[in-house]
């Protein structure tokens, strides 16, 4: 009698199907919209004039699209990608800028030739920010570990691409940071302060009931 061996292909199916249905469509959405911020940085990228901003845009585009391929083989597989996840390391890393200079008025663009790096770094760092919330907001309801693991190793990394952004804008006055007078920042950093000691919690009702 011939011996049956086990259909490759059924194993492998077996194997992606360990994601809850919730899963299914949020991972759906986060690739869908990573597509969304790869395919608008490339819309970019024609009308950038800065140097700069154009080193960040295509550095943020060269790791967002590397972290989609291993989100989108994992999703796939249910296993752990083939690759390890990256971390994102922001090249010119300076100090915040606060206070308000006087800046030209900002209104809508009247054609493509009002473009500029203000308004494409603005665009750039919207994005960003949002899939940054929405890669928390997905991770968390994640049941497949793998997955949960490729997404929530990204939440820190679309943080700082962020943060690069901004401190981008922030260095060219795009993005200003007011203070409050000296006196109502100090009250409100004494707002809080540390509970001190352990505190008395209350006893368990249920504590010593008899079943």
């Amino acid at each position: 009698m011939q011996q049956q061996t086990p259909n490759n292909n059924m194993t492998q199916g077996m194997q992606n199907m360990n994601h809850g249905g919730h899963e299914l469509f949020d991972l759906h959405e986060v690739l869908a919209c990573t597509i969304n911020v790869l395919d608008q940085f490339m819309i970019f990228r024609q009308f950038v004039q800065d140097n700069e901003l154009l080193d960040i845009l295509d550095r943020q585009y060269n790791f967002t699209l590397f972290h989609y391929n291993i989100t989108a083989e994992c999703f796939a597989t249910g296993q752990k990608p083939s690759q390890e996840t990256q971390t994102y390391m922001i090249r010119n890393l300076s100090q915040p800028i606060y206070g308000i200079k006087p800046t030209q008025p900002k209104k809508p663009n009247q054609s493509l030739a009002d473009v500029k790096d203000a308004g494409i770094s603005a665009h750039m760092l919207g994005l960003v920010k949002s899939h940054a919330a929405l890669l928390t907001m997905t991770s968390v309801e994640v049941t497949n570990p793998a997955v949960r693991r490729v997404l929530a190793s990204q939440v820190q990394n679309f943080i700082e691409m962020a943060y690069e952004i901004f401190l981008y804008q922030n260095r060219n006055a795009y993005y200003q940071v007011p203070q409050l007078e000296a006196s109502d920042m100090q009250k409100m950093l004494n707002t809080f302060v540390p509970a001190q000691g352990m505190p008395q919690m209350p006893p368990n009702n249920r504590a010593g009931t008899v079943h």
